[in-house]
């Protein structure tokens, strides 16, 4: 019953919280909102915490908490149900941990907003729906999680609504994110008809009888992971995250890099018997996440918004997440989900505190120099960058290193293209560290006179999540992984059906060495030449009417991938629509308003017939009786 209540206490605080400041947000004062907001979500990483602890001392064994039968429809049995495993702890402990950091930044950073307690309902409702998504014992639950994030982040991306462009971006990410959950809908509809439940303990206790190969498991993790490519923003359906920094940065912050994106990954992960069943699924994964990894990391090369080139660095990212998953690299792969969660937090909060000091500017060819105004968000900031670019000894070293030394052993030429992204990774993040931080200042006067450190609810948060970036590897350091030890338990179906996916490492420590010293060396060579790029020759891209290469006109127009959706996708819809609708005003609105024109003209003609003579009425009562006998004589009806 104690870990019942813990569980239904962990999504209940930040949905107090939401109807608190949702109900409200007219009348609750600002910091009243903001505090309020802030507890609900610390209240849940606290009680995270103790049920981390708890089952840590019950011998780590999987519990599901029944809240109440839910569905039932002939032999279906659907509970509202919770699932405590190792998985959904780590996701529980990053969900609130960095909520809770985001809330407190969001204090400092929307305070003279005008809607700021909606902002802050809307965040807890968030944090809400995506506990639902990975606390669930079924992929029910984990769905209703999943279109609730979605909702979110509909609101909170066109939260500024007035602006015609967010809510632009807003409905673009709400339509990509629905043909992404048509697959994984669809995925879940075939799990019920393969395995008659969709409580994930029944399903891989079922799929582990299951051969390598077969062809229903493989439909069915296709369509789950066509979910995943939506969530996760994944080629085809990436080009929704770079639009949705049109919203506050701490959406960008909380949604589009530390949780929702990472859902995708979650739901791999979870799933992880039915994907090692599912070779093929897994090859096509892997093709499409490094294509993704270094499709966005090149685009990222050119742009010049500060929360764009993180966008694309967010995308580029979640390749290499699933680049690990399709090595059968679960572990590796939900370690670089934390460290990211650290170090992605960290830079879109310090680009916020940027974009604070530099009165809403967004452009990094217009800063500069700001290293001596913004001391704290420069430190934070160089840390995460170093984090994100692989280099040594931070957080993001260890786990792309974990990633790419599985994928080493499971196909070489992906493990080049990886290598090669992580030496783009490093050009870019430090071509923004550069040219935001380094050099003369070159915004107007009056940015200049208003430049200064952020308040301490912005800075704090950034000072925890650089310690975190810092010191985030020790949590799967090679030959003592404390998250390898602590998720092998997940993976025994896994192991069951293909024990080959998942043997020891046959790579030698030299040559381990050797791939590190690899990666890092690439990153730091890419280090390098955006150094002697933009500090000593003093660079600075060009303006937007600038005449620049075929190769580069390319790159910085995003590969003209939007021009191409829109196309041959939203074109041609748009063409049929309007074709329809003129069909339907032209043909079936006409037979319509003719029915009707019709009735009204004979109504008219009839109404003259009602002349109040009473002579003509009995004419035409005779007049109709002799008609009758007639048609009864001639007729013989």
């Amino acid at each position: 019953m104690q870990i019942e209540l813990l569980c239904a206490l962990i999504p209940l605080f930040p949905l107090i919280g939401f109807l608190i400041n949702g109900v409200g947000f007219r009348r609750v004062p600002k910091g009243l909102a903001g505090g309020l907001a802030t507890v609900a979500v610390l209240a849940s990483f606290l009680t995270s915490i103790y049920l981390f602890g708890a089952f840590q001392t019950g011998n780590s064994q999987t519990i599901v908490a029944t809240l109440f039968d839910w569905i039932s429809v002939g032999d279906l049995h659907i509970n509202f149900s919770f699932q405590i495993d190792q998985l959904s702890l780590l996701m529980l402990l990053v969900v609130t941990g960095v909520g809770t950091l985001i809330h407190l930044y969001s204090i400092g950073y929307m305070s003279h907003d005008e809607g700021f307690g909606k902002f802050m309902a809307f965040l807890n409702l968030f944090i809400f729906f995506m506990l639902l998504l990975v606390m669930g014992s079924n992929y029910v639950i984990m769905f209703i999680g999943w279109e609730g994030v979605g909702l979110c982040s509909y609101l909170l991306i066109g939260f500024w609504n007035k602006n015609t462009s967010y809510n632009n971006a807003a409905r673009k990410a709400f339509v990509m994110n629905r043909i992404g959950d048509l697959g994984f809908l669809l995925g879940i509809f075939m799990l019920i008809n393969t395995f008659g439940t969709v409580e994930y303990l029944d399903i891989f206790k079922q799929a582990t009888s299951l051969e390598i190969g077969d062809k229903t498991i493989l439909l069915i993790t296709m369509l789950l992971f066509v979910g995943a490519m939506g969530k996760s923003a994944q080629i085809p359906l990436y080009t929704w995250l770079p639009d949705a920094m049109a919203g506050p940065t701490p959406v960008s912050a909380l949604i589009h890099a530390a949780t929702m994106v990472t859902a995708g990954i979650y739901m791999v992960v979870r799933s992880n018997v039915l994907y090692t069943l599912a070779p093929l699924t897994l090859e096509i994964v892997g093709i499409i996440a490094i294509a993704t990894a270094l499709l966005a990391a090149s685009i990222g090369l050119l742009q010049n918004d500060i929360k764009k080139v993180l966008a694309y660095s967010t995308v580029s990212q979640l390749g290499y997440m699933f680049l690990g998953l399709s090595a059968t690299a679960y572990t590796a792969g939900m370690f670089h989900v934390i460290t990211h969660a650290f170090f992605k937090a960290l830079l879109f909060l310090g680009a916020g505190s940027v974009i604070h000091a530099m009165s809403d500017e967004q452009d990094i060819r217009k800063m500069g120099g700001l290293r001596k105004s913004l001391p704290i968000t420069f430190i934070t900031f160089l840390i995460g960058t170093i984090a994100i670019s692989g280099l040594p000894p931070f957080a993001g070293f260890f786990s792309k290193d974990e990633i790419l030394a599985h994928v080493f052993e499971h196909n070489k030429l992906l493990w080049v293209l990886g290598v090669i992204g992580s030496g783009l990774t490093s050009f870019y993040m430090f071509r923004l560290l550069f040219l935001t931080f380094f050099g003369e200042f070159r915004g107007t006067e009056e940015q200049r006179h208003h430049l200064h450190e952020s308040p301490a609810t912005i800075t704090a948060p950034l000072v925890v999540l650089a310690i975190l970036s810092a010191i985030g590897g020790v949590l799967n350091l090679p030959g003592s992984g404390w998250l390898g030890d602590f998720m092998a338990p997940l993976f025994e179906g896994s192991r069951q059906v293909n024990p080959e996916a998942f043997a020891e490492s046959t790579i030698e420590h030299t040559t381990e060495y050797i791939l590190m010293a690899v990666s890092a060396g690439v990153a730091l060579v890419a280090l390098v030449i955006a150094y002697v790029m933009y500090i000593s020759r003093g660079a600075v891209p060009a303006p937007e009417t600038a005449d620049r290469s075929l190769p580069e006109q390319v790159v910085y127009n995003k590969y003209y991938v939007d021009e191409l959706y829109e196309a041959i996708i939203i074109r041609p819809i748009r063409g049929l629509g309007d074709t329809l609708y003129s069909f339907g005003e032209g043909i079936i609105d006409g037979v319509v308003n003719g029915v009707a024109w019709l009735v009204r003209q004979s109504s008219a003609q009839l109404r003259l017939l009602q002349n109040g003579s009473i002579g003509f009425y009995v004419f035409a009562m005779v007049l109709s009786i002799a008609a009758i006998f007639a048609l009864r004589f001639f007729i013989r009806f």
